[in-house]
């Protein structure tokens, strides 16, 4: 089971978690800089993000945290603070799991898990009261956090059939003047490319089932994020260059920090 290592991105005051074997080193404290009396006040204007692997990890905001896509087994989650919320995108295998939600909401009678209609068609009668479904442009607030269902799709015709537009989510969440983008799975959408002032972007790209490397760079030149993680990046064929993306990119706009977390 990895464990977690919490570092400050002080430009945008970030935070992310790295991922390391648990042999090699036990989990940090946060650091002084949110200790304190300044700790309630730093934590709100934070985001601590969590990778657990390919599409899953979970994200601390506004105080809350919530879980994007957990599967592989509530086992996977147990070293992670409790999720306020769960959001599911697609009905895919690797964003979608029965018995990983079960599990991990066996835990607690209140949570809930935020996902797009078809999702909720696929789950099972047991998990149907702690679905609130959300379409794709439909906009919800849970403790502060504005959630906004952005859609997600392929453009490709020889991928349409993979993801088709209003299936899935990808989701926009707001709270203290900080945006931070989930694109799910798609291709480099005009929905993606319209976005603004977004602090931090998780930017899916593998073949074939979303989008090429360049097309996935090219879109966040478009809508320029401050940060930007390339995620979800194991293909049919293997893993994506990310390398090769965030070259792109800080080669094309400086301003852009393109960080590569541990997925995988």
């Amino acid at each position: 089971m990895k464990k977690l290592m919490l570092f400050s991105c002080l430009s945008l005051s970030l935070l992310a978690c790295k991922q390391e074997k648990k042999e090699d080193k036990a989990p940090q404290e946060i650091s002084a800089a949110v200790a304190g009396k300044e700790e309630t006040k730093t934590m709100q204007d934070s985001i601590i993000v969590m990778p657990v692997e390919h599409a899953s990890f979970a994200m601390q905001l506004n105080d809350k945290v919530f879980y994007v896509d957990p599967v592989g087994g509530a086992e996977k989650y147990s070293e992670l603070p409790q999720p306020d919320l769960i959001f599911v995108t697609d009905i895919h295998g690797d964003h979608m799991s029965a018995e990983t939600l079960n599990a991990l909401t066996e835990q607690d009678s209140t949570l809930q898990i935020v996902c797009p209609q078809a999702v909720k068609e696929q789950l099972p009668e047991h998990l149907q009261s702690r679905l609130q479904v959300m379409n794709n442009d439909e906009e919800k607030t849970w403790w502060g956090v504005n959630v906004k269902a952005i859609p997600m799709y392929n453009l490709r015709e020889e991928a349409k059939d993979f993801h088709v537009k209003g299936r899935g989510n990808g989701y926009l969440l707001s709270a203290n003047d900080k945006k931070v983008y989930i694109s799910g799975d798609t291709e480099d959408i005009p929905e993606m490319r319209n976005l603004k002032d977004i602090d931090l972007a998780f930017v899916c790209m593998n073949l074939p089932y979303t989008m090429p490397v360049d097309a996935a760079a090219d879109a966040v030149l478009d809508f320029k994020p401050k940060k930007v993680y390339p995620y979800h990046y194991r293909g049919k064929d293997g893993m994506s260059d990310v390398d090769h993306f965030k070259n792109i990119v800080t080669t094309n706009n400086p301003a852009i920090e393109v960080e590569i977390l541990d997925w995988y």
